[in-house]
């Protein structure tokens, strides 16, 4: 029998153009495909981009010092006991109040503006809370020669179960966690766009006037603002100041699991 030679036995290869349309045909089954692992491991567009924006907008990263918490929630309600404050139910609560002077306008000032979306018939709060926004912003103002902006102030349960109904990290409008904002005590400042020292500045400001029993503070994610309870006790203390409170120099501290607070004044009338 004849032995086959090499030659005889070499494949023949296929065309160039041939082998081009299998592996074009090949892709586009593979991507057209939903079932396939590459399909199934595509990062979603639009979430890719949602997080860049974050990102770039913000231009920090999300390390706050005072992290939203249940327990928060509970001390602001607490407060809100207290007082002995009903929560707002509509219009007509509000306005009635508006007119006994139980709530006071919030006003635009050289250091202090207003998001113009909100509402002007809810630019309103507690007077002890504008007399805080006030002063904090006046500080502010000084060190960085720029504006604090209140994005949210006095609710209704009216419009609180609106906003839970877009917004699923909304508080509740009752029990131990219902929403502040309700009682007129608190106030959202604008956190989105601040610098990395503005952000700072901020919370060490509010960290001392927290350690002093006057603000319940937490910097909200979703909205990135500064959400503030402050107590009637803040115009008490306030009228034994000769000065307005710095926040502290450097980053609070722990040592020992003790937290060490320094603090610093400028002179300032009131």
């Amino acid at each position: 029998m004849r032995r086959p030679t090499t030659r005889s036995l070499k494949i023949r290869k296929p065309p160039l153009a041939l082998m081009t349309a299998v592996i074009t045909l090949a892709i586009f089954v593979t991507v057209a495909s939903p079932g396939t692992a590459f399909a199934l491991h595509r990062v979603a567009p639009h979430r890719h981009h949602r997080l860049l924006r974050i990102r770039r907008h913000s231009g920090v990263l999300w390390n706050p010092l005072f992290r939203p918490s249940h327990d928060s929630l509970l001390r602001q309600n607490e407060e809100i006991d207290r007082l002995d404050l009903a929560r707002i139910q509509d219009d007509a609560e509000l306005e009635a109040l508006k007119a006994s002077g139980a709530l006071v306008p919030i006003e635009a000032s050289e250091s202090l503006k207003i998001e113009p979306s909100l509402d002007p018939s809810r630019r309103f709060c507690r007077p002890w809370t504008r007399d805080f926004v006030q002063d904090l912003s006046e500080v502010y103002y000084r060190q960085f020669h720029a504006q604090i902006q209140v994005n949210s102030a006095v609710r209704t349960v009216k419009v609180q179960k609106k906003l839970r109904r877009r917004n699923r990290n909304a508080a509740p409008v009752d029990g131990d966690t219902a929403s502040s904002h309700l009682a007129g005590i608190t106030v959202d400042l604008q956190r989105r766009g601040m610098t990395n020292e503005q952000i700072r500045f901020v919370e060490h400001y509010l960290f001392y006037l927290n350690a002093l029993g006057l603000v319940e503070p937490e910097e909200e994610r979703r909205h990135w603002c500064f959400h503030i309870m402050v107590s009637d006790r803040y115009d008490d203390w306030r009228q034994t100041q000769t000065i307005f409170p710095r926040p502290p120099v450097e980053e609070p501290a722990t040592e020992s699991g003790t937290v060490t607070v320094a603090a610093t004044a400028v002179s300032a009338s009131n």
